[in-house]
């Protein structure tokens, strides 16, 4: 849990809700011509359609070193709509929005900063994209790129965010900066947009298909297939979702039977449940066959399993096919600690220890790491913590949560 980190873009959304304190600061990678990279945790589809074919206007330069693959091949047959709408920051700084390409699943923003007086490299402190807005709009900020030039007078960058309306005639670029005695305030910039100028979604269709897994159920929704990215988008109700960390990486979507790349993916949280969306490279040109497969996904399994710590082995112990090392038993000041080692999916269960007289449950889990095991393995280390100081007999696991074969296929259509 110590090494988790809160995207930056969750502060975004939150403040959305509540407009109440100035946004966290963030770090960037300092170094000159590199690509400082945020990674997009959230997509959320608005079920846009285009009503246009797509807009062919001039290719945006400037940008090739920040965007490559689908990105680059869109921007160079001159896809998007190009803006250059500017405007002036707090510290001289010039924000230009020199495009953005749209479609059903996002807007991408391409961006420059320049100051001659320099730009400063830790950027990300004094000056963040949070949102764009406008007609039936709001759309919330995803990840981007970003990279500074040798002499540090100009900053280039795209940004993704959530689809806007087809509606909109202006858009509305919300952003923090620094003002005085180093407080953080909203600035606006408006721009107008040409919905004409959105990239055709190829395909969208529903899917709701449900299947059943250990701990609930997950319902895949729709998908969404556009120029510039794939979305399956579902619910799912899954007692032990987050026990397994990146569980929805595991579901392919496969194109003429290879797989798409996965660029990321999102939970959100509801009244009516849990939605998510998983967010793949565009699809093919030439499309024959299309399908999901959810090869792994978040399960659970009983165990019941009493562990003699008398003595420890060289050899792991074989929990349902998965490997625990116990590698040392020590009781401390602060109590019982029991050191074990797992693969990166396993996570148990119903943790407590026996001693003659008393049964006593974990209390907390520190100092987790990766570490490489006597066979070479790379496994998740942690220190198990029981307040105690009475020796251990057996080590008590009711179960494990872990990442579980299920090898459900969705056969999706193709026109």
């Amino acid at each position: 849990m110590e090494s988790i980190t809160v995207p930056d873009e969750l502060e975004m959304r939150l403040r959305s809700a509540l407009n109440t304190a100035a946004p966290k600061r963030k770090k960037r990678i300092a170094a000159v011509w590199k690509i400082a990279a945020v990674i997009l945790v959230v997509v959320v589809l608005s079920g846009n359609n285009y009503n246009a074919f797509a807009y062919y206007g001039k290719q945006l330069l400037g940008f090739d070193e920040l965007i490559h693959g689908t990105l680059k091949q869109l921007n160079d047959e001159g896809m998007g709509q190009i803006v250059d709408e500017r405007t002036h920051l707090e510290d001289g700084t010039e924000l230009i929005i020199n495009g953005i390409m749209t479609d059903a699943n996002q807007l991408i923003m391409y961006y420059t900063l320049t100051n001659p007086n320099g730009i400063e490299e830790q950027q990300g402190d004094h000056f963040r994209l949070s949102k764009i807005s406008g007609f039936l709009t709001d759309s919330n900020v995803g990840g981007g790129t970003s990279l500074i030039n040798e002499d540090h007078t100009e900053m280039k960058g795209t940004m993704s965010f959530d689809s806007v309306s087809p509606f909109s005639k202006k858009l509305t670029l919300h952003f923090w900066q620094i003002v005085q005695n180093g407080q953080m305030a909203e600035g606006t910039i408006t721009f107008p947009y040409n919905p004409n100028a959105a990239l055709q979604t190829k395909i969208k269709q529903s899917i709701n298909k449900s299947f059943k897994v250990d701990k609930g159920s997950i319902t895949f929704r729709s998908i969404t297939a556009t120029p510039t990215m794939t979305v399956i988008d579902g619910t799912l109700n899954v007692a032990n979702f987050d026990r397994v960390r990146l569980a929805l990486d595991s579901i392919e979507l496969k194109a003429n039977g290879i797989p798409i790349e996965i660029i990321g993916s999102g939970i959100q949280s509801s009244f009516r449940g849990m939605k998510f969306d998983i967010s793949y490279d565009t699809l093919p040109k030439q499309l024959d066959s299309l399908e999901l497969v959810m090869k792994q996904f978040v399960g659970y399994e009983k165990l019941n399993e009493r562990i003699s710590l008398a003595s420890l082995s060289d050899e792991p112990l074989i929990l349902d096919g998965k490997e625990l090392w116990v590698k040392k038993v020590s009781t401390t000041s602060k109590g019982v600690e029991i050191t074990i080692a797992t693969a990166e999916d396993v996570m148990l269960d119903g943790v407590s220890i026996e001693t003659e007289n008393e049964i006593t449950s974990l209390k907390t889990t520190v100092n987790q790491n990766v570490s490489e095991q006597k066979n070479g393995q790379l496994m998740k280390e942690r220190t198990l913590l029981f307040d105690t100081v009475i020796e251990p007999e057996y080590l008590l696991i009711k179960g494990m949560h872990y990442m579980k074969a299920y090898n459900n296929v969705i056969k999706l259509k193709v026109d």
